[in-house]
């Protein structure tokens, strides 16, 4: 039987309802089961904001003298985030002789980390032009 269970901890009750799961888990030698603690990842209003971003960058920024998608800009914009805040960025030569930037996953980063790329990407796009159509996200 595979099981799996998420608990947000906010408080006391979500804390014990934690430790209940733990202790209600039956204990195989042979099988053992994984606990993990982790930041809370990013939202979905952090998600929607940051492609809109991405969106109205797309419409509006041409970079080396072409118009990428909302996907391009993604990967530039992780990337110059990661160098901005000393994080790595891993150029390595591709599979077919092709440069690849191994980055993070924006899917994968916290709330905290998250809201740095959109500040990030914010101060970028306003600095080269951008205006953002999307009012909700100023």
């Amino acid at each position: 039987m595979t099981m799996k269970q998420t608990i947000f901890l906010r408080g006391k009750q979500q804390q014990q309802a934690a430790i209940n799961a733990i202790l209600a888990t039956p204990l195989d030698k042979d099988k053992p089961v994984t606990i993990r603690i982790t930041d809370y990842k990013r939202n979905l209003d952090q998600n929607a904001k940051f492609h809109a971003m991405l969106a109205d960058i797309a419409r509006q920024v041409q970079w080396c003298g072409k118009w990428l998608k909302p996907e391009q800009w993604k990967v530039l914009l992780i990337s110059g985030h990661a160098v901005a805040t000393k994080q790595e960025a891993d150029v390595f030569p591709g599979l077919e002789g092709e440069y690849v930037n191994i980055r993070e996953s924006s899917a994968q980063m916290s709330v905290k980390r998250m809201a740095s790329l959109i500040e990030y990407t914010t101060a970028w796009a306003i600095g080269h032009g951008v205006r953002f159509t999307d009012r909700r996200y100023e």
